[in-house]
């Protein structure tokens, strides 16, 4: 049974189903995370080791993604995403994200499940700095594993209404992150003009 399986290497599990979300593999890294959050609950598992070993996971996956693209650039990563034609055009997406939003991309990212799997790939690409790419990657991993941990943990007796929560989560973080966005890019705009 998968609950059993998972309570017997459970860390394990959440580690590398994490990590390998965040290469660049298209594995729900997010439901590995809730359902250790619903174990927790049951007390097959501990949610604070649960939620460091995503943590540490995440960061992980990420580094070894902002690798990838800095060292393989866009020929690798193209050649890559050839086998996985649905996950290209979300890499195309996520590019100009990238582009447009810079570090904050790298941390909002982590609440955006078709983004998170590509931030570390397209920061190495574009070459954004490692410290700057590590410390924005690792900040968002400590949210997003804090929040997605305990809220498997706080709906852990009842995953059917999990699974739907956490579909209407992802649009609400898509809309809090552009919120956000907009209201940096107002913030910047009226310290340009009042430097003019």
């Amino acid at each position: 049974m998968l609950s059993d399986f998972f309570a017997r290497y459970g860390y394990w599990v959440v580690f590398f189903g994490v990590m390998s979300e965040n290469i660049g593999l298209p594995i729900p890294g997010e439901t590995v995370l809730l359902f250790a959050g619903f174990l927790a609950y049951q007390g097959k598992i501990h949610i604070l080791p649960a939620i460091l070993t995503a943590i540490a996971g995440a960061t992980t996956g990420a580094s070894l993604g902002y690798l990838l693209g800095r060292y393989g650039g866009t020929p690798v990563v193209k050649q890559f995403l050839s086998r996985f034609p649905r996950v290209a055009k979300r890499y195309d997406n996520a590019q100009r994200i990238f582009l447009k939003y810079g570090h904050w991309a790298v941390f909002g990212a982590r609440f955006i499940t078709g983004l998170r799997v590509f931030a570390g790939i397209v920061a190495g690409v574009l070459r954004m700095p490692f410290s700057t790419f590590l410390f924005f990657s690792f900040a968002g991993a400590v949210c997003w594993a804090l929040v997605i941990g305990y809220v498997g943990f706080l709906f852990g007796s009842n995953w059917g209404k999990l699974v739907s929560f956490v579909g209407r989560m992802d649009r609400m973080a898509l809309a809090i992150v552009g919120g956000c966005a907009v209201v940096v890019l107002l913030v910047h705009l009226v310290r340009r003009r009042k430097s003019q």
